[in-house]
């Protein structure tokens, strides 16, 4: 059986670019986007003033909105406030009104006095204290009209007051919960500082018994080390001492043995 020829023709891309010729223009080239129409100085000038126009359109207008938005809050202000105004003006204006009826009637009863001077005294005794009563009976209606506006201004005060001791009491539950939160974190640094430490300081001990543990052991092996190395010191000296005995026999022998 042979093997199958799957050999492909190769055709270089250069060669086949140049057999195909100079590509077709599809779209502007990058000369007709330099030579492309610009606007002068002139009419970029005059673009700018034109943006600029429209800018200060747009800020006019929202200067206009908020003239109009700053006239509706005076409106709702005065709204609010007026209700309080039209209250005391109304209080104000019953009095004067009550003044200048006792004022007319004092009049009234003038006249009448003087058109009455002729007769009898007790006639003129009776029309004093008809006028004195009237007018101790105006006094007390000018009494009564002030302790009720008191009263009123009174009860305005305290209810004023009332929701600023709120408003206080309010502030300050804000003020002790913040503080105690605070002292709670303060605590709980304090405690981890503590614990840390205390860690350390085991850690130290730990490490200084360890250290301890070590340096006996050290003396201890070198204690040993030093018993042994006298041990084989003495053993060496002893062997010493018998070797020399033994050369000095030997030396006596042969001294001996060269007199015979």
């Amino acid at each position: 059986m042979g093997k199958r020829d799957n050999r492909v023709a190769y055709i270089n891309p250069i060669a086949a670019a140049r057999a195909r010729g100079p590509a077709q223009n599809s779209g502007p080239t990058i000369q007709d986007y330099l030579s492309r129409p610009r606007p002068t100085w002139e009419e970029l000038k005059e673009q700018l003033e034109k943006k600029k126009k429209g800018s200060r359109a747009l800020a006019d207008f929202e200067d206009r909105m908020n003239n109009k938005w700053r006239k509706e809050l005076a409106k709702n202000r005065e709204k609010l406030l007026g209700n309080d105004k039209e209250k005391d003006k109304k209080t104000t204006d019953k009095e004067k009104e009550e003044k200048k009826e006792k004022k007319e009637k004092k009049k009234k009863e003038k006249k009448k006095s003087s058109r009455h001077s002729s007769f009898s005294s007790s006639s003129s005794s009776s029309d004093y204290s008809s006028s004195n009563s009237s007018e101790s009976e105006d006094e007390d209606e000018k009494k009564s009209t002030k302790k009720k506006y008191k009263r009123k201004k009174a009860s305005a005060r305290k209810a004023s007051d009332s929701s600023e001791e709120e408003s206080d009491s309010e502030s300050k539950k804000i003020k002790r919960i913040k503080e105690e939160g605070d002292k709670d974190k303060s605590r709980k640094r304090k405690r981890k500082a503590e614990r840390s430490h205390r860690d350390s300081s085991s850690e130290s001990s730990v490490g200084s018994v360890s250290e301890e543990a070590e340096a006996k052991k050290k003396k201890r092996s070198s204690e040993e080390k030093d018993k042994i190395m006298d041990k084989s010191k003495k053993k060496r000296k002893k062997k010493h001492k018998k070797h020399g005995r033994k050369k000095k026999k030997k030396a006596a022998s042969h001294s001996d043995s060269e007199l015979d």
